[in-house]
């Protein structure tokens, strides 16, 4: 049986804006994230992978916080939220890497859990300059 659409959207805004689900669900309340964290990758990390999981490497590469707010996210709509500001990545200073897939996960470094994952509509050469960057509305996350 597939979720309504109207709690796709409630399901979205709880875990991207800390937006509670009336009587059914609320953001932590003693210790809440106020960030996510959009992590970039050479490779698919799998349904079971971690943000270290194919994660790229070249120098200045960090994973990008993303505010659980509405700075951070636009309220879900149809079942599907975008980023409600460029999200733009330090420059590449060293190294090169050929990213394919982005996540959104819970940590800044390390294992974190993967919270949503997919293929960029394009791969992206990333070496010396290149600054990664994903504009306003591009990255869209949908539940079903």
């Amino acid at each position: 049986m597939p979720k309504s659409t109207t709690f796709c959207n409630s399901f979205l805004d709880l875990i991207l804006r800390g937006t509670a689900i009336a009587d059914l669900a609320e953001n932590d309340a003693t210790a809440p994230l106020t960030s996510l964290h959009i992590s970039l990758h050479t490779a698919d990390p799998g349904v079971g992978g971690s943000q270290l999981t194919n994660e790229a490497s070249y120098t200045g590469y960090a994973r990008l916080p993303i505010n659980r707010t509405g700075t951070g996210w636009d309220a879900a709509a149809a079942g599907a939220a975008v980023n409600s500001a460029l999200a733009q990545f330090a420059e590449c200073t060293a190294g090169s890497a050929t990213v394919t897939h982005v996540a959104v996960g819970k940590d800044l470094t390390g294992a974190g859990l993967v919270l949503y994952a997919g293929a960029l509509s394009a791969s992206r050469a990333i070496s010396a300059g290149i600054q990664p960057q994903f504009a306003d509305s591009a990255l869209t996350i949908t539940e079903a």
